[in-house]
């Protein structure tokens, strides 16, 4: 049982290295490994995401902003309000102004001291009165001189180190219809991304098709050429006998070499070219370049060709092809810059608010300490005068859609020159298969013939050569006419925008 299991086991995984070894697509995995391997649908869909995060950058132009702004600033000097002759001057008020009265005052001390006695109050009375008012005018101008003091050291600010914060609300009000282009900018631009994501996923899955159908047409082809091949050698062999018999001559038999030797090379040269499509096809969806894989439709007997009757669809083409979109999205991306060029010349508002901080503040006087306040407002900016800067950029602008309006229109002519010729190619890869297969049958029956004659002695060699020529060239036009088919379809769907 243990033997038997692990015979199991190993017979397992031997069976999932023979299918890992090989692969085998269809077209529709084919295209989907070339999606995916595409370097540059990989940038197409960052480009989208690019153009999702501006769509969204530019409707915050709506909101307000709020922004934050420190600093701190370091003076040699500080800020005086008061000159140097202020300040000596406060400083010594009370001496200032004692020195000015004491004259007036004691002339009238003299007086009042003279009335004094005449009344007959006593000289020393007279004279303690003096002393006390001396003493009260010398501590008056002590007390005048330390309030000038103070009032020179509150006018001090004290700015040699200043710090400095604010907190800052900005919301437009009217831009002069720049944030409303820019939003629209921004819508077309991400329309944009995606049309010309489009058009790559179209472009990549044409030349997946046409790199398919390429292994699939050299595929049937190296298998004719070795059905040839077996062909000419059984026809060979046929001829070395009856040239052995005397019944055939020595050049009938090198005919016949030289017929062998041109199927063995035409066999290589198909070989050769498989393997090279094989690699590109390999190349285009992500696989190593000697990678074997077996395409589902190489090995079927009959391409399983369906021939469709085109119908001339222009305006289907017009509406679809993403290069038609991308190139609208062009034409309209210019008129939005347009509109936001213009709105350089219009006037501008928006409300603003925000709290400020400052230390030393003068809030309450000079204080070294922080103070702050609260403020609000309206700003208004009005272009007058730009020497027709705006106008020229203006007209620049309205230039460049009239450009891309132009290249619309010629690639509008072109798509409908692309679309009649591929419609034309359909109907002509149509009624070629037809008369592919008309000249296969055709082709066998004279095969047969030369081949019934040949085994009977009644035609020559040279003729049955011709004949096998004739089935070759025969099949291998129906191989071509099949491929064609297949071919001219999906160009077609291309041209329409429909290869999806």
């Amino acid at each position: 049982m243990k033997k038997y299991l692990a015979f199991s086991l190993w017979l397992l995984a031997f069976g999932s290295q023979t299918a890992g070894a090989q692969h085998l697509l269809s077209l529709d995995s084919c295209r989907a490994m070339a999606l995916r391997n595409n370097k540059q649908m990989g940038v197409s869909q960052l480009k989208q995401e690019v153009a999702t995060n501006l769509r969204k950058s530019a409707r915050t132009k709506y909101l307000p902003h709020v922004s934050a702004i420190g600093a701190y600033l370091h003076t040699s000097e500080e800020v005086s309000i008061l000159n140097d002759q202020q300040k000596a001057g406060l400083s010594s008020l009370g001496t200032n102004v004692m020195g000015a009265v004491s004259p007036a005052v004691g002339q009238s001390m003299a007086n009042f001291g003279t009335l004094m006695s005449q009344l007959g109050i006593p000289a020393d009375a007279i004279q303690n009165m003096a002393g006390q008012l001396q003493q009260n005018m010398t501590e008056m101008s002590g007390n005048m001189n330390n309030m000038g003091k103070n009032i020179v050291d509150a006018f001090r600010t004290d700015t040699r180190n200043i710090w400095a914060g604010s907190v800052m609300v900005t919301q437009p009000v009217f831009m002069g219809g720049a944030i409303v282009a820019l939003n629209r900018l921004a819508d077309i631009n991400e329309e944009m991304a995606t049309n010309s994501s489009d058009l790559r996923r179209q472009g990549v899955l044409y030349s997946t098709d046409q790199a398919y159908w390429q292994v699939v047409s050299l595929k049937h082809k190296k298998r004719l050429a070795e059905g040839y091949l077996e062909l000419v050698k059984k026809f060979d062999h046929d001829v070395q006998r009856m040239i052995d018999e005397g019944v055939a001559t020595r050049s009938d038999g090198l005919s016949v070499s030289v017929k062998v030797n041109e199927a063995e090379m035409a066999l290589q040269k198909v070989d050769d070219g498989l393997v090279l499509s094989k690699m590109l096809l390999c190349q285009m969806i992500g696989l190593p370049l000697k990678e074997d894989i077996t395409l589902v439709d190489e090995d079927s007997e009959d391409l399983s060709v369906v021939t469709l009757q085109p119908q001339l669809e222009v305006e289907q083409a017009i509406e679809n092809r993403p290069e038609l979109k991308v190139l609208g999205n062009t034409v309209d991306m210019t008129r939005q810059v347009t509109n936001i060029l213009k709105a350089g010349n219009l006037p501008q508002v928006a409300v603003v608010g925000g709290y400020s901080v400052s230390n030393p503040n003068v809030l309450n006087g000079f204080e070294k300490k922080f103070g702050g306040l609260w403020n609000v407002g309206v700003l208004v900016r009005v272009p007058l005068w730009n020497w027709g800067d705006v106008a020229y950029k203006v007209r620049a602008s309205k230039g460049a859609t009239a450009i891309a309006n132009l290249e619309r229109e010629d690639v509008r002519e072109k798509i409908e020159l692309q679309v009649n010729q591929n419609t034309f190619k359909v109907d002509e890869a149509n009624k070629r298969l037809v008369t592919a297969q008309t000249g296969i049958e055709r082709a066998n029956e004279n095969l047969r013939i030369a081949n019934l004659g040949f085994s009977e002695g009644v035609i020559a060699p040279t003729v049955v050569m011709e004949a096998q020529t004739a089935w070759l060239q025969a099949q291998s036009q129906l191989i071509d006419a099949q491929i064609n088919v297949k071919l001219s379809q999906v160009d077609l769907q291309k041209s329409l925008g429909t290869l999806y």
